[in-house]
């Protein structure tokens, strides 16, 4: 197998020990900056990438430039720490006193091997709270189609209700065209919290005592959930790229139980942007989650308008993630718009005109309800604890509060026929 590589700084003389051995692996071009390094590999000269240079300078998004451009990555380093901070950015670390053959049978194989864009478990990824099961979190995306369904209302709300369930729970604001957890929750700031999360994956600082910094422990109703507050401003939406929140996402599977993922609509990739180039894409961040998330609620609005927007956004969901199984949960159910039985017309519409993918729950159109969390800036466990909507969204999360309610209300009444 030929592999064309591209060396960057060389600075222990391997170029000319690769090119004497005259085999498989050439050099294609040794370059003394890191930005002409990622313009070769996006012109498509080289195969994988040697990167010979001080290890300090290399940072995530170089790597990760390298990587999304398909080249794979390896790194000439001894020293321990910077070993793993580039093998956590999915960078392959050879010795630099590795010899002329070594390196060409290493990069013809991790050549071979291709850039791996998938996500590596970050080296700080231990645990920053006492562990309550074997294993990793689960990560819950809501997702929907434009024209405002509720997804964050469900996003907000499920997190607290899966937190009073038991769980740890993590909340991230990962909408890059409106972010309103902050506003939902009544946290009034430009701090940004999964863009601070995002700058620690980068710099390899990414531990148990910075992440709770950037992603603060917030109690609602008597619930204690981590929140990472989105974007203030959409224009910042370059902050998020995707191999760092794909990071970001690993470390806190490894922190907590839950992590409830609220992203924006929207799928499509900027054509004009990708005919030639690897330039950021707006969308990236929620295909990112969309693609790890363990479940995706598809969150749509119970009418004749937010129906056919759900099924056109589904299509547009198999078309982009073949492998991703949503799960619908219709939103503002109510008997104005669907008659008198509104759950057995939508299960009807959707078994007719729906794609397949199986129905999650119903929550009940209150917005009285809604108006008044809104107002306070919290949950409906705080503001409407008894609303059905609460009790809906509750269900969804694992916590059954009606039925709660009942044995509560059975050991009052025990209580009171025993007195």
């Amino acid at each position: 197998m030929s592999v064309s590589v591209v060396v960057w700084g060389d600075s222990f003389g391997v170029c000319d020990g690769i090119e004497a051995l005259r085999g498989e692996v050439t050099v294609a071009r040794q370059c003394g900056e890191l930005a002409e390094t990622l313009a070769l590999v996006e012109s498509g000269l080289a195969d994988a990438a040697l990167l010979a240079g001080p290890a300090s300078d290399v940072d995530a998004a170089v790597v990760d430039g390298l990587r999304e451009r398909g080249a794979a990555v390896v790194a000439l380093v001894d020293d321990p720490g910077e070993r793993s901070r580039l093998s956590g950015y999915g960078a392959v670390c050879e010795s630099v006193t590795a010899s002329p053959q070594a390196l060409a049978d290493l990069l013809e194989l991790v050549a071979a091997s291709g850039p791996r864009i998938q996500p590596v478990v970050p080296r700080t990824a231990a645990p920053a709270e006492p562990a309550s099961r074997a294993g990793r979190g689960q990560i819950i995306a809501v997702w929907g189609p434009h024209g405002s369904p509720g997804r964050t209302t469900v996003a907000v709300n499920y997190a607290v209700e899966a937190s009073l369930a038991g769980s740890r729970v993590a909340l991230v604001d990962a909408d890059t065209y409106g972010a309103s957890v902050s506003v939902l929750l009544g946290l009034m700031e430009e701090s940004a919290g999964i863009a601070q999360l995002c700058r620690l994956s980068d710099q390899g600082v990414l531990d148990g005592e910075s992440w709770q910094r950037a992603c603060p422990l917030l109690t609602v109703a008597g619930a204690r959930l981590r929140v990472a507050t989105g974007l203030p401003r959409p224009n910042r939406w370059p902050e998020l790229r995707p191999a760092s929140l794909r990071r970001v996402l690993e470390h806190l599977t490894a922190a907590v139980d839950v992590v409830v993922v609220d992203v924006a609509p929207y799928l499509d990739v900027d054509e004009d942007l990708s005919f030639d180039t690897t330039a950021p894409q707006r969308n990236a961040a929620t295909l990112a989650v969309l693609e790890r998330a363990d479940e995706i609620l598809a969150v749509g609005q119970a009418d004749s308008v937010g129906v056919p927007r759900l099924i056109k956004a589904l299509d547009r969901l198999s078309e982009t993630l073949p492998d991703a199984m949503p799960r619908i949960v219709f939103n503002k159910v109510a008997r104005a718009a669907l008659g008198p039985n509104p759950e057995r017309q939508l299960r009807e519409t959707w078994s007719r005109f729906g794609p397949g993918a199986p129905l999650r729950g119903y929550l009940p159109w209150d917005p009285g309800a809604a108006a008044e969390a809104l107002l306070a800036g919290t949950a409906f466990a705080e503001s409407s604890p008894e609303a059905p909507l609460r009790a809906g969204i509750a269900q969804l999360a694992g916590h059954d509060v009606v039925a709660r309610k009942r044995l509560f209300g059975r050991r009052r009444a025990a209580d009171g026929t025993r007195s």
